[in-house]
């Protein structure tokens, strides 16, 4: 047992280091195509404890963060957020349908982050000179329960999506859920007036949790049902994830609510 666990561990360092060396070579050969990466090769817990100390780095300020790292060219900041990524299934589908808006992945597993990096490497790559080149989309590693207000300035933000969130079902593992009241306010922060708030989940507890919370929170208010219903934004978060695709396999339910930030009271 330990050889073959030894064995598939050798077998992902390889595969990483082939990826690794692939990114190296694309300049030396524009031209050279590359591949996808496999998730096998990246597996790791599906949660992590958001209040341990993960070494994450993060700038002082949102004004310190160098965007153009990440998108490339200049330093305009991102308007949409996907706090918790995952494999970056909601990034990739958001590119094409939000073209003007750069969007940004936030995961605070190592390993998952990574393959999404390598993902959007690889999209960028193969497609270069298409008029969805994937160049709006990136991803970071971070803790959004305690530095999102680091990355993000005041109303920056034009969208937040929590897709298929951690249930943390124990009672006193509540205060570790992602909607939270204190939570709420920093989201409603980096939010501007109509922004909005989109949630996702198969649980039905967590679904009522976060919706009762934005409900009770001065500064949001539940999109109508009919507003929902049109969003092209909720039709591509409930389908593009892939927690999202293993619950239609296993016949679950999906359970929506979308929240508008309201204007700052007088």
């Amino acid at each position: 047992m330990a050889s073959e666990e030894s064995l598939e561990e050798s077998k992902k360092k390889v595969y990483r280091k082939e990826q690794a060396l692939k990114r190296t070579a694309e300049s030396l050969e524009d031209d050279e195509e590359i591949e996808l990466p496999r998730k096998r090769y990246y597996r790791q817990r599906a949660h992590s404890n958001p209040f341990s100390d993960h070494e994450l780095i993060y700038p002082a300020k949102p004004e310190d963060m160098k965007w153009s790292m990440l998108y490339g060219g200049s330093n305009e900041a991102p308007t949409v957020a996907d706090v918790g990524c995952g494999f970056g299934g909601l990034l990739v589908s958001l590119s094409p349908a939000l073209p003007k808006e750069r969007i940004l992945g936030i995961e605070i597993r190592v390993q998952v982050t990574q393959y999404v990096l390598d993902r959007i490497h690889a999209l960028r790559k193969q497609n270069q000179g298409k008029e969805v080149d994937y160049t709006n989309i990136a991803c970071l590693r971070g803790n959004a329960m305690k530095f999102l207000p680091n990355f993000f300035g005041k109303g920056q933000l034009k969208k937040v999506f929590f897709c298929f969130p951690d249930p943390h079902f124990k009672l006193r593992k509540h205060k570790a859920r992602i909607i939270s009241p204190t939570l709420l306010s920093e989201y409603a922060y980096c939010l501007r007036p109509g922004g909005i708030v989109y949630t996702i989940t198969d649980v039905k507890d967590l679904h009522d949790w976060m919706r009762s919370h934005l409900e009770a929170h001065p500064l949001f208010e539940r999109l109508s049902s009919e507003e929902e219903e049109s969003d092209e934004c909720v039709k591509i978060m409930t389908t593009a994830t892939e927690e999202g695709k293993k619950v239609a396999r296993n016949g679950g339910s999906k359970y929506i609510a979308c929240f508008r930030r309201t204007e700052n009271p007088k």
